[in-house]
């Protein structure tokens, strides 16, 4: 005789959870009853939206599904923004609430909220589970959805009478087998032979590159394909890492703030490439404008994202590391004697950046000089604004999953729990987190998680008192009216010491090498408040609306 509460963590045993992100309340406490005797490492965050950004940074960088647990009503309700940030990146993830008991629900009982209601656009399914003996399966069922096809996250809500109850007999735990979820992973044959005959024949093809490469383990397939048939390559903000930025077919990062190299690359390819990517207006900018030549080749995993933003000419469902593998598996050693390379070995020598150089500290130099001193296994996150994109553009990634961010959503406050996550996952390897003042004071209460089980990650925060991306788009578009994004001056510094972590500020350039140096090298987390120049932007730019060559800021542009 079991029960609920203990099948749950039997199950989560079962699936290979070693480490669990929550925050305990009255409705979870069968859960956390159980969780003191069992094997398994429970971190105790300050906040529950931090335990479900933790649970995603721990799965991007390990490959494997992330665990978060929250009670009922409020605890519930703060999981949701980083439910939706897996959601919309394609993260695994199985998220466990609590809830009233079931005799309770719909009476608008203490901490009820309808958790599976408000999470329903925005995980890939979710259980409200109102019988014991099915939780064992549940959770079986759950980790398999979170984790195949296109993976994202999943949802179990458990009413307290349901933790309590007794099962007897324990019912087997069957293989998950769910009607109507049956996943593509091998592309028709038809379709390659298409792609095949497309490749062959082009002359100015690209390879455009995303998440779904680095999700699938497809780095090395890609790369056989692009040296093969020296294809260049563009990754999205997702795709960074998969492709080692300075190999000499990779051209950086497409998009609004992407490289010249790869925004003229998809303006005058004849053959695109797409793999494991969403076509986002992010990247695409004015979509008809987006690669207007070519002839498009998707591949991807899910077959509502081919054909939803950009019309397709080869359509291939499945598996991008098994697509690849068959297409690359057809094809010959080719050579590009067309012009093509040399055209987009052109625009790289002409490089991307901004037409002059900012007073100041330069917020590029110290995403270089961070790139200089850390090795290529080192784990780089950032949270959302200017340092993003700072960091996407001057940081030289080699290998997947050493790069991890909120792309989709763009969730401010991510980056510092995704930095505890993505440590616990590899306690070996050094985690950075790049930070902006506005973002990093959205979970700063982490800082009490780092110290009560000493996580030694890193923080740079480049410090420009702004909200500094809003702040650019008022400079450009709203006439510098700087509406509400000038920030007070916040000691960052002594707020570290208050909870234990020691810090340096920088303020002069000449400081920035030497306080790298003692951050990276200090055994335990350590916070660096950058103080760079205030008004610097991120360029180039692709203005909203405008097609993806018509950047603004950049060099002879």
């Amino acid at each position: 005789m079991k029960t609920g509460a203990r099948l749950l963590v039997e199950g989560l045993q079962r699936e290979g959870v070693e480490t669990i992100f929550g925050y305990p309340g009255g409705a979870v406490l069968p859960i956390y009853d159980e969780l003191y005797d069992a094997p398994l490492r429970h971190v105790l965050v300050r906040h529950e939206q931090a335990a479900a950004h933790a649970a995603d940074g721990y799965a991007r960088a390990s490959g494997k599904t992330g665990v978060c647990l929250a009670t009922s009503g409020p605890g519930a309700c703060n999981l949701v923004t980083g439910i939706a940030t897996a959601y919309m990146d394609s993260v695994p993830l199985v998220a466990v609430t609590g809830q009233v008991p079931t005799t309770m629900l719909g009476n608008d009982a203490f901490q009820e909220s309808d958790i599976t209601g408000i999470t329903f656009p925005i995980t890939k399914h979710n259980y409200l589970v109102k019988e014991a003996d099915e939780i064992g399966q549940v959770v079986r069922d759950a980790f398999y959805i979170a984790g195949t096809g296109r993976q994202g996250p999943v949802l179990i809500d458990l009413p307290k009478d349901v933790m309590t109850a007794q099962v007897d007999p324990v019912p087997e735990v069957r293989e998950a087998r769910l009607r109507g979820y049956q996943p593509t992973y091998e592309g028709h044959p038809r379709q390659v032979e298409r792609a095949v005959a497309l490749i062959r024949e082009a002359e100015r093809p690209l390879l455009y590159i995303g998440g779904g490469v680095v999700a699938s383990g497809a780095a090395a397939e890609v790369l056989a394909l692009a040296e093969l048939t020296a294809i260049p390559v563009a990754s999205t903000l997702m795709g960074l890492g998969a492709v080692p930025c300075d190999h000499p077919l990779s051209l950086g990062m497409i998009g609004m703030h992407g490289t010249e190299a790869a925004n003229f690359a998809v303006t005058e390819c004849d053959l695109l490439i797409a793999v494991g990517v969403r076509f986002d207006d992010r990247v695409t900018g004015r979509v008809e404008a987006f690669a207007p030549h070519a002839a498009v080749i998707h591949i991807d995993i899910d077959p509502a994202e081919i054909g939803k933003n950009k019309p397709v000419d080869v359509p291939i469902v499945g598996d991008a590391k098994l697509v690849l593998r068959a297409v690359t598996a057809k094809l010959a050693r080719q050579e590009r004697g067309n012009g093509w390379l040399s055209r987009v070995r052109r625009w790289q020598e002409e490089g991307t950046g901004a037409a002059g150089t900012a007073d100041g500290l330069s917020p590029a130099a110290v995403i270089r000089q961070m790139n200089a001193l850390l090795d290529e296994n080192a784990i780089v996150v950032s949270e959302v604004g200017q340092n993003q994109m700072w960091t996407a553009q001057h940081y030289c990634f080699r290998r997947p999953r050493t790069w991890i961010t909120s792309g989709g959503l763009g969730t401010m406050g991510y980056g510092f729990p995704a930095s505890i996550g993505a440590q616990f996952a590899c306690p070996d390897e050094t985690v950075a987190l790049v930070a902006g003042d506005g973002s990093f004071q959205m979970n700063i209460q982490e800082l009490g998680t780092v110290v009560e089980y000493d996580v030694p990650v890193k923080v740079v925060i480049l410090n420009n008192l702004y909200l500094g991306m809003v702040r650019q788009w008022q400079e450009l578009f709203y006439d510098r009216r700087y509406s509400y994004t000038e920030l007070r001056p916040v000691d960052f510094v002594g707020i570290a010491k208050a909870y234990g972590v020691d810090g340096i500020r920088v303020d002069d350039p000449d400081e920035v090498e030497p306080a790298l140096e003692t951050a990276f090298g200090s055994e335990g987390a350590f916070v660096l408040d950058v103080r760079i120049e205030r008004e610097a932007n991120v360029f180039p730019m692709v203005p909203a609306g405008a097609a993806i060559n018509e950047m603004i800021g950049r060099r002879g542009g």
